[in-house]
Protein backbone atom coordinates (compact mmCIF):
# COMPACT_ATOMS: atom_id res chain seq x y z
CA UNK A 1 0.00 0.00 0.00
CA UNK A 2 1.44 3.33 -1.09
CA UNK A 3 1.53 5.97 1.62
CA UNK A 4 1.01 9.60 0.69
CA UNK A 5 1.83 12.35 3.17
CA UNK A 6 0.89 15.92 2.29
CA UNK A 7 2.10 18.99 4.15
CA UNK A 8 2.48 22.74 3.84
CA UNK A 9 -1.09 23.93 4.10
CA UNK A 10 -2.29 26.75 6.30
CA UNK A 11 -4.06 30.08 6.40
CA UNK A 12 -2.98 32.67 3.83
CA UNK A 13 -4.36 36.00 2.68
CA UNK A 14 -5.65 36.44 -0.84
CA UNK A 15 -2.78 37.25 -3.16
CA UNK A 16 -0.34 35.30 -1.03
CA UNK A 17 1.65 32.15 -1.75
CA UNK A 18 2.00 28.69 -0.33
CA UNK A 19 4.14 25.66 -1.18
CA UNK A 20 2.74 22.20 -0.64
CA UNK A 21 4.79 19.03 -0.43
CA UNK A 22 3.85 15.38 -0.76
CA UNK A 23 6.05 12.40 0.00
CA UNK A 24 5.05 9.07 -1.53
CA UNK A 25 6.38 5.75 -0.34
CA UNK A 26 7.39 2.90 -2.62
CA UNK A 27 9.34 2.39 -5.81
CA UNK A 28 6.65 3.48 -8.27
CA UNK A 29 7.24 7.18 -7.77
CA UNK A 30 10.02 7.47 -10.32
CA UNK A 31 8.02 5.91 -13.15
CA UNK A 32 4.49 7.22 -12.65
CA UNK A 33 2.87 10.59 -13.17
CA UNK A 34 1.84 12.40 -10.00
CA UNK A 35 -1.04 14.80 -9.46
CA UNK A 36 -2.39 17.32 -7.01
CA UNK A 37 -6.11 17.27 -6.30
CA UNK A 38 -8.31 19.41 -4.10
CA UNK A 39 -11.71 19.17 -2.49
CA UNK A 40 -13.61 22.21 -1.31
CA UNK A 41 -16.49 21.92 1.17
CA UNK A 42 -19.59 20.53 -0.50
CA UNK A 43 -17.79 19.90 -3.78
CA UNK A 44 -16.27 16.92 -5.52
CA UNK A 45 -12.55 16.33 -5.54
CA UNK A 46 -10.98 17.88 -8.62
CA UNK A 47 -7.66 17.53 -10.40
CA UNK A 48 -5.48 20.61 -10.10
CA UNK A 49 -2.21 19.68 -11.78
CA UNK A 50 -0.22 16.70 -13.02
CA UNK A 51 3.41 16.01 -13.77
CA UNK A 52 4.80 13.03 -15.65
CA UNK A 53 7.90 11.12 -14.62
CA UNK A 54 9.75 13.12 -17.25
CA UNK A 55 8.53 16.47 -15.99
CA UNK A 56 5.73 17.37 -18.42
CA UNK A 57 2.98 19.30 -16.69
CA UNK A 58 -0.71 20.06 -17.08
CA UNK A 59 -2.97 22.37 -15.12
CA UNK A 60 -6.63 22.99 -14.57
CA UNK A 61 -7.71 26.23 -16.21
CA UNK A 62 -8.60 27.70 -12.82
CA UNK A 63 -4.98 27.57 -11.62
CA UNK A 64 -3.03 27.97 -14.85
CA UNK A 65 -0.44 30.70 -14.56
CA UNK A 66 -0.68 30.76 -10.74
CA UNK A 67 0.29 27.22 -9.64
CA UNK A 68 3.41 25.25 -10.52
CA UNK A 69 3.83 21.53 -9.97
CA UNK A 70 7.30 20.01 -9.71
CA UNK A 71 8.88 16.81 -8.47
CA UNK A 72 12.11 15.51 -6.98
CA UNK A 73 12.42 11.84 -7.88
CA UNK A 74 15.41 11.38 -5.57
CA UNK A 75 13.22 12.37 -2.62
CA UNK A 76 9.96 10.75 -3.79
CA UNK A 77 8.42 14.18 -3.39
CA UNK A 78 6.05 16.28 -5.46
CA UNK A 79 5.49 19.98 -4.83
CA UNK A 80 2.79 22.50 -5.61
CA UNK A 81 3.83 26.14 -5.58
CA UNK A 82 0.71 28.27 -5.33
CA UNK A 83 0.92 31.98 -6.04
CA UNK A 84 -1.68 34.74 -6.17
CA UNK A 85 -4.04 32.64 -4.11
CA UNK A 86 -7.76 33.35 -4.22
CA UNK A 87 -10.52 32.53 -1.72
CA UNK A 88 -11.87 29.98 -4.20
CA UNK A 89 -8.61 28.03 -3.82
CA UNK A 90 -9.66 27.15 -0.28
CA UNK A 91 -9.78 23.36 -0.07
CA UNK A 92 -8.10 20.26 1.24
CA UNK A 93 -5.26 19.42 -1.11
CA UNK A 94 -4.21 15.85 -1.85
CA UNK A 95 -1.55 14.21 -3.98
CA UNK A 96 -1.87 10.89 -5.73
CA UNK A 97 -0.85 8.87 -8.74
CA UNK A 98 -3.52 9.48 -11.42
CA UNK A 99 -3.12 5.88 -12.55
CA UNK A 100 -3.95 4.62 -9.05
CA UNK A 101 -6.78 6.81 -7.77
CA UNK A 102 -9.28 4.07 -8.60
CA UNK A 103 -7.87 2.13 -5.65
CA UNK A 104 -9.27 4.76 -3.30
CA UNK A 105 -5.99 5.15 -1.43
CA UNK A 106 -5.57 8.76 -0.31
CA UNK A 107 -3.49 10.55 2.26
CA UNK A 108 -4.88 12.82 4.93
CA UNK A 109 -4.52 15.91 2.76
CA UNK A 110 -3.47 19.38 3.81
CA UNK A 111 -5.90 22.24 4.37
CA UNK A 112 -5.36 25.51 2.54
CA UNK A 113 -7.56 28.40 3.60
CA UNK A 114 -7.40 31.67 1.70
CA UNK A 115 -8.92 34.68 3.42
CA UNK A 116 -10.22 37.64 1.47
Amino acid sequence: QVQLVESGGGLVQAGGSRRLSCVASGSLFNILAMGWYRQAPGKQRELVATITSGGSTNYADSVKGRFTISRDNAKNTVYLQMNNLKPEDTAVYYCNFPAMIGRGNWGQGTQVTVSS
